[in-house]
């Protein structure tokens, strides 16, 4: 996580560092444009001088928007507040067409009139030539930290200070023409002037609006539909939003899976499809809720599973049958040793109603009640002699087991709940496991016959010819 804060922060400084350079290299050019404005009467200097000031006002906006876009989600903005950058873009685009439309009305006002004094100076033309340098280095600048750090307000900047550069490069020109004597060539070149300002606005405008009514880029929600039918157990998409804000782009996602899928599957499933975008999309914050349905392929068995599971049931040899074309469902249902029966029994026939609700009404339904397995216990080795009794025995009930072999890594634990057996034996490799639980079962019940507080017997049956498992 410290690396991303370290990432985005280095982001925030840049951004702010070159809105910074660039609001000192507006209010620089503008004041020298003003002052070779009032000198010469050109008003194609004039108009790049109230272009640059504006541009001044707009680099502010943009700094101002850049650190305050900075600040962290809170309790009333919980996207963030990048969309302070749209904002500032907005109103940094109305200002350039207002600039194109006096320029526009003065051109032609003078061209109608005739009205166009103009004194060509060496110095004016350098400083629109010192002008076109420093708005091509700052347009450049604001314009590659713009699409690293997918920021609107510097990329709106970027278009202010490109303008500059063309509407100076016209400018310079009008007036090499009144140098050689065309006098209309100043008129000309804020007309110029305009039109650039005017149409690097209305692309402006375009992208800024998209950005506030939060359109979606293109391709991106087909990309992000794509990526989640491609991934397993997804069904299909219920809805996508997808919400540009800023370089974070929101997607909210609601997928169709199988209700048989376990808790853990499904957020494995969450996960992976959370990854896959982020591959796609690195700066995506993904959200996923899931929408479960019941698919024609399942089975009376997985229903009376999901239906423990929901109900939180712990139940095992879960048996469905078909008696005549009629259902007959049983299992083992485990509840907590200490409660009594009418409780017992009460959890018992909720979940036999709950199963014969869902498989149809007429169902036999009924359970076998048996106390929870102790979760935690307490124990530490038996006394030798105890062990050594159980020990003997258990090898003696083994002999009488053709099937069974090689008994070894018995151990005799005392917990609170009573003596607890475990070993390790050898069945042949192709034998059935009803077989081999079938043995194991006799010589467990055969021991808790022989002594007494053997609570459980636990054994580890493998195939013979294999290496011995290692506890």
């Amino acid at each position: 996580m410290g690396h991303g804060h370290n990432h985005e922060d280095s982001f925030e400084y840049e951004k702010q560092r070159v809105a910074s350079l660039s609001m000192a290299a507006s209010a620089g050019l503008s004041l020298l444009k003003f002052i070779a404005a009032l000198l010469t009467g050109s008003l194609g200097l004039l108009s790049e001088a109230v272009h640059s000031l504006v541009d001044f006002g707009a680099t502010a906006i943009t700094w101002f928007a850049v650190r305050w876009a900075a600040a962290p989600a809170d309790d009333d903005h919980h996207f963030g507040h990048a969309k302070i950058e749209s904002v500032a873009a907005f109103f940094e685009t109305l200002l350039l067409l207002g600039i194109a439309a006096f320029i526009a009305y003065e051109a032609i006002h003078r061209l109608i009139t005739g009205t166009s004094e103009v004194e060509v100076t060496w110095w004016a033309m350098a400083i629109l030539v010192i002008s076109i340098l420093v708005d091509l280095n700052r347009s450049r600048a604001l314009a590659r930290t713009a699409k690293t750090t997918a920021s609107e307000a510097l990329a709106a900047d970027a278009a202010h200070f490109q303008s500059d550069m063309w509407g100076s490069a016209a400018v310079l020109l009008g007036l090499f023409g009144v140098w050689f004597g065309f006098k209309w060539a100043d008129s000309v070149a804020a007309l110029l002037v305009s039109a650039v300002i005017a149409r690097i606005g209305w692309q402006l405008g375009k992208t800024t609006l998209a950005s506030l009514l939060d359109t979606v880029p293109g391709g991106v929600a087909a990309d992000i539909r794509d990526i989640a039918n491609s991934v397993d157990s997804v069904l299909g998409v219920d809805q996508l939003r997808v919400k540009p804000n800023g370089p974070i782009l929101f997607v909210n996602l609601i997928i169709t899976l199988s209700r048989m899928l376990a808790g853990p599957d499904v957020q494995e499933i969450k996960s992976k499809l959370t990854a896959a975008i982020k591959l796609k999309y690195p700066n995506a914050d993904v959200t996923i809720s899931t929408n479960p349905i019941s698919l024609d392929t399942e089975t009376a068995f997985d229903k009376v599973g999901l239906i423990a599971r929901q109900r939180k049931f712990s139940v095992h040899h879960l048996t469905v049958q078909d008696i005549a074309g009629r259902l007959a469902v049983s299992f083992d249902l485990e509840v907590d040793g200490s409660s009594n029966l009418e409780s017992a029994h009460a959890q018992a026939t909720a979940l036999e109603e709950a199963i014969r609700a869902a498989l149809g009404g007429d169902v036999e339904v009924e359970s076998h009640i048996e106390p929870l397995p102790l979760r935690l216990l307490a124990g530490h080795a038996a006394d030798a002699k105890i062990a050594a009794t159980v020990e003997k025995q258990l090898r003696t009930l083994a002999k009488s087991e053709k099937l069974l072999s090689d008994i070894h890594n018995v151990r005799v634990r005392l917990t609170e709940g009573g003596l607890f057996v475990h070993y390790h034996c050898r069945f042949a490799p192709q034998q059935t496991i009803d077989t081999v639980h079938s043995v194991v079962d006799r010589i467990e019940n055969a021991l808790q016959t022989k002594i007494k507080n053997i609570h459980r017997v636990v054994a580890h049956a493998e195939p013979t010819g294999q290496e011995r498992h290692t506890l």
